[in-house]
């Protein structure tokens, strides 16, 4: 697959697909070619910030929102307006490994991983990182 046909989290190392905001995450590039060619969503230096940042993101809505289920999570991250929230939550609390309203503990870096993986699964129509990408991105979330 080339760089220009692959979905937009890929091409961008944003396997989340991040709004860009005022904040510039660790990795993020916001050079002015980076900022001309996505409008939208945060750009990153590499797959690993991208998934630090994803899982940052995990991390405080379980933190600071007190978000404990998938269908919380998911609920904020991916809201009807814009997606079919449920789909979400049944594919993601399935590759987690739970139901969608069992409380689930992000500090727990396997949890994490498989959350953040299956978010990055969902937003981006399949998996396009590695294993050892994924974990490098979370524990430097979780230090």
């Amino acid at each position: 697959m080339s760089t220009t046909n692959a979905p937009r989290g890929v091409r961008n190392n944003n396997p989340g697909n991040i709004d860009r905001t005022s904040v510039i995450w660790q990795g993020e590039d916001r050079s002015a070619d980076a900022l001309a060619r996505e409008g939208r969503f945060c750009v990153f230096l590499t797959p690993q910030a991208g998934f630090r940042a994803l899982a940052k993101t995990l991390l405080t809505y379980q933190r600071k929102h007190g978000l404990r289920t998938v269908k919380e999570i998911i609920g904020r991250w991916a809201p009807p307006v814009e997606n079919n929230t449920g789909a979400y939550v049944q594919q993601v609390a399935t590759a987690v490994g739970v139901s969608p309203s069992e409380i689930i503990r992000l500090d727990n870096p396997v949890t994490l991983g498989r959350l953040a993986t299956a978010i990055a699964k969902h937003e981006n129509g399949g998996l396009y990182w590695s294993v050892d990408v994924i974990a490098a991105g979370v524990a430097e979330a979780l230090r």
